[in-house]
């Protein structure tokens, strides 16, 4: 009798040990998502980080010699712990972590692979191939540069596919990187009402511009705004914000968003359905339209 009741406690709980195994890694999401947590912090010990970077990417050699790293997403986070060291053997784990993610889930954020790849490359001191990796040259009084790239090793068509800008669009980025934020012009103002035609002025200059008057640095702007509790300061640069861009579909969403906070329902309803109309799969509109 005891023989028979065993086997049928072992039954009971095979469909369960089979489950746990064939499931991802709970312990690999938890060190991915540490490290990223980590990062977020505002003031970052980075000596302590660096001892919590190797402990986690040491944790991880021993799950995979215990067959412990199997699905997708176990490779997945694994090259997300791993492309945070600072050594070639690190990086080439980073590269072979995404590289079988992919094979297994194609569907994963692929550019995570291609700057694994770009950033082996540059810990062996040769060029990359994708261009996602951003180096402060000394040179250069600490600007923002692209880290060198042998361009003919992927196509523009190679680096989309793996959500990289172009090589056109990349240089583009490093100018952006290294305009001026409009937090710094801001404290030169001191005043919104002095800082507004500033904006102006500087949209006009396009290209030439030293400040950073994107759409998106506008609306972060706005929203700092927000957060120190200087709501009609944040209005003017969120209505700024469409009069630069009226064509960008999020800038009547934040606007619109304002508005409600302060108390102007209509106003800020209108703004959420011309944000719609930009962008019908705003679901952001969608929720607040609906209530």
């Amino acid at each position: 009798m005891k023989t028979i009741q065993l086997f049928t406690v072992l039954l009971l709980l095979f469909p369960l040990l089979v489950f746990s195994q064939s499931g991802d890694n709970p312990e690999l999401q938890k060190m991915a998502d540490d490290d990223q947590n980590a990062r977020k912090a505002a003031n970052i010990d980075w000596s302590v980080l660096s001892k919590e970077d190797e402990e986690r990417r040491a944790r991880i050699m021993e799950l995979i010699k215990e067959g412990k790293v199997k699905t997708a997403k176990d490779h997945y986070n694994s090259g997300i712990v791993f492309q945070h060291g600072n050594d070639s053997v690190s990086s080439g784990m980073a590269v072979k972590s995404f590289e079988q993610a992919l094979k297994l889930d194609p569907t994963l954020n692929r550019w995570w692979y291609a700057a694994a790849v770009d950033r082996d490359l540059m810990r062996r001191k040769q060029p990359q191939i994708y261009g996602t990796q951003f180096i402060k040259n000394k040179d250069t009084n600490g600007k923002w540069i692209r880290y060198t790239i042998d361009s003919s090793k992927a196509t523009d068509e190679q680096r989309k596919y793996y959500g990289v800008e172009t090589l056109k669009e990349q240089e583009e980025k490093e100018r952006k990187m290294n305009l001026i934020a409009l937090n710094e012009a801001y404290n030169n103002e001191k005043s919104i009402d002095k800082l507004i035609p500033f904006i102006k002025s500087e949209y006009k200059k396009g290209l030439h511009s030293k400040y950073n008057i994107d759409e998106g640095e506008i609306n972060s702007f706005g929203y700092q705004l927000v957060q120190e509790n200087k709501m009609d300061d944040a209005l003017k640069i969120f209505r700024l914000n469409i009069e630069l861009y009226p064509t960008a579909w999020n800038t009547y969403d934040s606007y619109g968003e304002i508005l409600l906070q302060v108390g102007k329902k209509q106003e800020g309803l209108e703004n959420y359905k011309k944000s719609l109309e930009l962008n019908p799969d705003n679901e952001n509109a969608k929720k607040v339209l609906g209530k």
